[in-house]
């Protein structure tokens, strides 16, 4: 049986792997916030002048100045940080010597910079031949579109995301977040954790290292399932159909006295029992709705008709009524609502952790979708100052307090 939440212990599956973290903004930083909430010891290795681009991004303006920004905050949190500069002969050499302690590398830049540095797979690997180096990108190390720049909102637009998104006079819509940078830093993280996995192995895999190439617009397509496989297996091109269900009616989004509801009949017993509750037994012998192609076929028909009937009371009373029947139904709530909902908080899914700049007494941050019967995903210390960690790890390489600060003198750290 699951233990409560409240008493479960910090995971340790990870613990022992050490992973270097050269990655900007979200894909590549959401890849190693997952392996740092499972124990891993993730370094952060910035650039002095600035570090991570979100460290200057965020809802806070304030903070932004202050390098703190809301963006780094949310996915940088259990990590360590140290200044580097790689462009540097002094920066390289320093990189190469933490490389030989790591078990893993991520990068997110585009295909080529780092063996333009000089630290690309070949070099690092012949320094430590049980790396697992990690290269997210937004197309891949290979194709025609290998070098283009790629932010989440381009990615959205080229997987056919967009233009599936919103209906047929709002789209093509963006998703309200950054999907494709998520869905990278996922795919990412699997690919690591199932590389690492194979390395612990015997045979031919134990200690092998191994480069990775994730592409977000590949991530992304393969997450997009049944969109995909509409086209490739029936030959049907998806279509933007709002905030329905396009394999079944009644299911989507429908008008409570208060506001707006999702209700999922996708089964003929859940409608038959949808029509019921609601007043409507007349439709489950309309010809019009009898089966599952018919009410697909009149869903604007059907919507009404159900719309009508739910105005009759609010939503919580119409999810509590309908869930409580096994028809599917919740109410469509904002950020601050879910987050402040019983369900999120008897599960613990934001940590808090004490934190003693930018004004802040604390942060808050989201954990794993996930927990262990014994142990649940987080993270272990608060986001890190940029260089927090200096003298700690390059302590490790032998630098004492006087060669860093030479190093700081020459802009190497």
């Amino acid at each position: 049986m699951m233990s409560e939440a409240s008493s479960l212990p910090p995971a340790g599956l990870l613990s022992g792997i050490r992973v270097l973290d050269l990655t900007n903004i979200l894909s590549g930083p959401y890849c190693t916030y997952q392996m740092a909430m499972l124990g891993a010891e993730i370094i952060k290795v910035e650039n002095p002048q600035g570090g991570d681009l979100a460290r200057q991004l965020g809802a806070s303006p304030d903070l932004n100045r202050q390098m703190l920004g809301t963006s780094f905050l949310a996915q940088n949190a259990g990590k360590k940080s140290v200044s580097l500069n790689l462009k540097t002969p002094e920066g390289r050499e320093l990189f190469k010597q933490l490389v030989a302690t790591a078990d893993v590398v991520v990068e997110n830049f585009r295909p080529g910079v780092m063996d333009r540095l000089g630290l690309g797979y070949v070099v690092l690997s012949a320094i430590n031949p049980g790396l697992i180096f990690c290269a997210i990108s937004g197309f891949g190390q290979d194709g025609p579109m290998r070098g283009n720049p790629a932010y989440d909102q381009i990615v959205q637009g080229m997987s056919g995301v967009m233009s599936i998104t919103g209906d047929k006079e709002s789209a093509p819509l963006r998703v309200g977040y950054p999907l494709c940078d998520t869905l990278g830093g996922l795919s990412a993280a699997f690919a690591v954790v199932s590389a690492l996995y194979a390395r612990k192995g015997d045979g031919e895999e134990a200690g092998k290292g191994r480069f990775i190439d994730v592409s977000m617009l590949d991530s992304t397509l393969s997450a997009l399932g049944w969109a995909v496989s509409n086209y490739l297996l029936a030959g049907v091109e998806p279509s933007p159909i709002g905030n329905q269900n396009m394999t079944a009616a009644p299911s989507g989004v429908f008008t409570a006295a208060d506001g707006p509801l999702n209700i999922a009949a996708n089964k003929q017993e859940q409608y038959e029992t949808l029509c019921r509750l609601i007043g409507r037994e007349d439709l489950i012998t309309d010809s019009r709705f009898a089966g599952r192609e018919d009410r697909k076929a009149n869903r604007g028909a059907l919507n009404a008709e159900i719309n009508a009937a739910l105005l009759a009371r609010p939503a919580l009373e119409w999810e509590t009524l309908l869930n409580e029947a096994g028809v599917p139904s919740g109410r469509v709530l904002t950020i601050p609502e879910i987050l402040a909902s019983e369900q999120v908080q008897s599960r613990r899914l934001v940590q808090e952790i004490p934190y003693a700049h930018g004004g802040l007494d604390s942060v808050r941050v989201v954990r794993g979708g996930y927990r262990f019967d014994d142990s649940e995903p987080g993270a272990r210390c608060a986001p890190p100052l940029l260089g927090e960690h200096n003298a700690e790890v390059y302590a490790q390489l032998g630098l004492d307090e006087a060669d860093i600060a030479a190093l700081r003198e020459q802009r190497v750290v």
